[in-house]
């Protein structure tokens, strides 16, 4: 439990963990600026990441980019390794970390089994994409303008049309709209300077051809046993991403699983009603609506990545997320992390906190813990469920999230037991995956109308036409 651990977490500095932030921070202030006209500040920034790549594989071929960024001779092969660079840092930042959050939580993992790199093969992206993301660097995030961002559309178009690239036809389509909202930028008091540069780099690897997954995926059965759901809204997506223990039909330690399933929605399309967008997966909303257990038959995997495929999946019995947590989540083995994936601010381990109190700290919510206090990432919780910051006002179990974020360890609650009116509460994020629970919520829901309904009619309208 979080509660009796998360004490043990090392406050001390990690040796170079501020350094190689620092590194990536220049890097990252450089492409606010642009690689057309590379001042001494850049050039500095940039030979500091060739630098701190020094004697890794990667040293001589960075040195060789850094030179070409720095004269004006920087091609696409370049960016590739740049962007590789600044990845590896940030990939040796989330290891330091997740190495402290497994010792405090005394969690075993599976190491990262190397596989042969199948050659890769640029040409199999749009050519269009990687020349897109060469104008963006040289452009620098205040150099861009509607010319630019409307460049994207094509590469986005290509991509979407082979299924292989889809990744990363969302994150070029991703970036360009941030990028569109925010125009101009160079009026913007403070540019997301870290955001933009995670989005821009890990898209360049992707249409470099980097693969997030190197090894082939192997078929798991089993009985999966929910702990929550992180879900994610966008304007253009909605996704749910769900966080269990797998019992291996063979027997053996459970596993730490992940399973994500995502669909393209409009901005219309807002809260609760983004779960009518996943019926394609009944299977899997109900068992996150009723809290059951699920059969699992010859799932592909990826490490603790379960690419999730309905017809494989049967409803088992009820199975309450707390005492799954509280009875097999110490005991649980979990994956390691692709290396394309390493980054601080990708670190979700699932935990359980109870018998603890929660007190408002300056108007922050927090996880008291006696030694030490966890805020409480109140901003992620989703329109899309019954959490609110209210209930976890008066909390006193939590099945979350441990996250690094800005220089500190936050909790992401997925579900909370709490005490109302001097009633018992429970609530999670997937209680409304078959349709909203709450009265309220649902008169208001139907008061403004069935946007997934109406749209669809619509479409069906055209495509009769």
């Amino acid at each position: 439990m979080l509660a009796a651990q998360a004490t043990q977490l090392d406050d001390a500095p990690i040796p170079g963990f501020a350094e190689t932030l620092a590194v990536v921070d220049g890097v990252d202030d450089s492409l606010v600026n642009g690689l057309a006209r590379v001042g001494e500040a850049d050039a500095a920034a940039w030979a500091a990441l060739a630098d701190a790549v020094g004697g890794t594989p990667l040293s001589d071929r960075a040195a060789d980019a850094v030179r070409a960024a720095t004269t004006g001779t920087l091609t696409q092969e370049h960016l590739a390794v740049l962007a590789g660079a600044r990845a590896a840092l940030l990939g040796a930042a989330h290891d330091a970390l997740l190495d402290r959050v497994d010792t405090a939580l005394g969690r075993s993992r599976t190491p990262w089994a190397t596989t042969p790199a199948s050659p890769s093969d640029p040409s199999a992206a749009p050519a269009g994409a990687r020349a897109w993301l060469h104008e963006v660097a040289l452009a620098g995030w205040r150099g861009a303008d509607h010319e630019l961002v409307s460049g994207a559309a094509a590469p986005v178009e290509a991509a979407l049309a082979a299924p292989a690239l889809r990744r990363l036809a969302v994150l070029l389509d991703g970036l360009a709209a941030e990028l569109r909202a925010a125009l101009p930028v160079a009026a913007l008091p403070q540019v997301p300077a870290r955001r933009w540069a995670d989005l821009w780099a890990r898209a360049v690897l992707l249409a470099a051809g980097a693969a997030t997954e190197t090894a082939p995926p192997q078929p798991v059965s089993g009985r999966l046993l929910p702990l929550g759901v992180d879900v994610h809204e966008h304007d253009t997506a909605f996704q749910v991403q769900l966080h269990a223990l797998l019992e291996p039909a063979g027997g053996g330690t459970a596993r730490l699983v992940r399973v994500t399933v995502t669909t393209a929605k409009v901005a219309t399309i807002v809260g609760p009603a983004g779960w009518r967008l996943l019926e394609a997966y009944p299977v899997l909303l109900k068992a996150l609506a009723e809290r059951r257990a699920v059969t699992v038959t010859d799932l592909p995997a990826h490490g603790g990545d379960l690419h999730w495929v309905d017809e494989r999946a049967a409803l088992d019995e009820p199975a309450d997320p707390f005492a799954t947590a509280r009875v097999l989540l110490a005991g649980a083995t979990a994956a390691a992390t692709p290396p394309l994936l390493r980054h601080p601010a990708a670190i979700a381990e699932p935990v359980l906190v109870e018998g603890r109190t929660i007190r408002d700290d300056d108007g922050a919510l927090v996880f008291d813990l006696g030694s030490r206090a966890i805020p409480l990432a109140v901003d992620r919780l989703p329109a899309a469920g019954p959490l609110t910051p209210a209930l976890l006002a008066s909390a006193t179990a939590c099945v979350g999230l441990l996250r690094w974020d800005d220089g500190r360890w936050l909790l992401q609650p997925l579900a909370v037991r709490a005490t109302v009116k001097k009633q018992p509460v429970e609530a999670h994020n997937g209680d409304w995956a078959c349709g909203v629970t709450d009265a309220k919520v649902a008169k208001a829901e139907a008061k403004a109308g069935d946007a997934v309904a109406v749209l669809r009619e619509r479409a069906g309208r055209l495509l009769r036409r």
